[in-house]
């Protein structure tokens, strides 16, 4: 739910929010719901109601970005929206040779809530990483800090998660994670 919670914030800064879900997912580990199961997810919970949704072979933001020019050209500006947890993923993430994460900003900028604290960019990358303001309704407390791996995790738990995620799709996540 945050994810639309950040969808909505981001439209007033950019023309248009893109939803794209990659095929693979390289900084974490991943089970359960395979790439068609997540956008049926995404279709269900009526997320990106008013936004575009795409599919990225790849997993890096760097390859999702430059999928994303291939169909939207070169002078478009790109942002990735993401919550403080996964900024800081991004900018500590080994990529195996200096140079990538300034790589990166040079192909997409970061638009970056304040989901779970607030984020204070480096001050060489301030000029391509942004703060998200955020009112503070629009992330309710309850979805704030809550993540997809954490909704796995309380389903192998067996611990309550159905209040975590939106109820159109209780059932069906219920189907893919149990």
């Amino acid at each position: 739910m945050a994810h639309a919670e950040l969808a909505y914030a981001a439209q007033f800064h950019v023309d248009q929010v893109l939803f794209v879900v990659p095929s693979i997912l390289p900084h974490k580990q991943y089970f359960g719901a395979t790439l068609e199961q997540r956008l049926e997810l995404l279709d269900r919970a009526d997320l990106a109601t008013g936004y575009g949704i795409a599919t990225s072979e790849q997993g890096l933001f760097i390859d999702i970005a430059r999928d994303c020019r291939a169909h939207f050209g070169s002078q478009t500006r790109l942002y990735f929206v993401c919550g403080r947890d996964a900024a800081e993923r991004i900018l500590a993430w080994d990529y195996g040779r200096a140079g990538v994460v300034e790589e990166m900003l040079r192909e997409f900028e970061l638009l970056v809530a304040p989901r779970g604290g607030d984020f204070q960019a480096p001050s060489e990358f301030r000029q391509r990483i942004h703060p998200l303001e955020i009112r503070p309704l629009e992330i309710r407390e309850q979805w704030s800090d809550v993540s997809s791996t954490e909704v796995r995790e309380r389903i192998q738990r067996g611990e309550p998660w159905e209040h975590l995620v939106p109820e159109p799709i209780v059932e069906r996540v219920r189907a893919i994670y149990s």
